[in-house]
């Protein structure tokens, strides 16, 4: 695939998905606050995992990929996916929730939950918020309370597999209380910080807190 190729898939994604939140493409009207439904408003369930990318994947090897955490932390660093590993394991079975509507049930990850990575770089006070950024450019914000959930990890495996490339390895974020946009794939950096920074697709209209639950698809 030359890139030039590449960038036309992308900029078509780009602006198909702009119309959406321009249209309010799939949006319910429905809440579901006391989450009385395994399935959110709007979603549907599937057995697979679809791949939603912008046209670009990544090959990043475990041997060249590294985490640098930084911004409003004692203790800034950089990890090597040894470094990773060698960090308490987590295990968590979530369900997950894109978007484009689809919901898969009971995803089984294994990495470092989000919580040790804190530990590690200890925040200061002042930070607020988690901004991701990944290997191909893409970018994605929390605040750090949704960041520090139970729940939330760095996952290098799925289903006891390695994740791979189309999916977000060798490391990818995984949010899963919130549309699967937020979990962004590819990690390289994590920065805390004071303020807040939307990331690729907040600004393009999606909804800067993304709970599926009240249907934040699109702000």
């Amino acid at each position: 695939m030359t890139s030039a190729f590449t960038g036309s898939i992308r900029d078509k994604l780009i602006a198909a998905k702009q119309q959406w939140a321009q249209k309010g493409r799939l949006l319910t009207g429905a809440h579901d606050e006391s989450h009385e439904n395994r399935l959110p408003p709007g979603q549907r369930e599937v057995k697979d995992w679809p791949v939603l990318d912008l046209g670009i994947t990544p090959h990043v090897s475990q041997a060249e990929w590294q985490l640098s955490i930084k911004g409003e932390v004692e203790n800034p660093v950089a990890l090597s996916m040894n470094q990773l590993l060698e960090l308490p394991a987590f295990y968590d079975c979530s369900d997950m929730h894109c978007v484009t509507s689809w919901s898969r049930y009971e995803n089984h990850w294994q990495g470092v939950s989000a919580r040790e990575l804190a530990r590690l770089v200890r925040p200061t006070d002042a930070a607020r918020h988690v901004l991701f950024t990944a290997h191909d450019g893409y970018t994605t914000n929390v605040t750090i309370e949704q960041f520090l959930d139970d729940d939330v990890l760095l996952a290098h495996h799925w289903q006891d597999q390695p994740i791979s490339d189309e999916h977000g390895g060798p490391v990818r974020v995984v949010i899963p209380k919130l549309y699967l946009w937020k979990s962004a794939k590819w990690v390289r950096e994590i920065t805390f910080s004071k303020t807040d920074k939307p990331g690729f697709w907040e600004v393009r209209g999606y909804h800067n807190n993304a709970d599926p639950w009240t249907e934040q698809r699109y702000d």
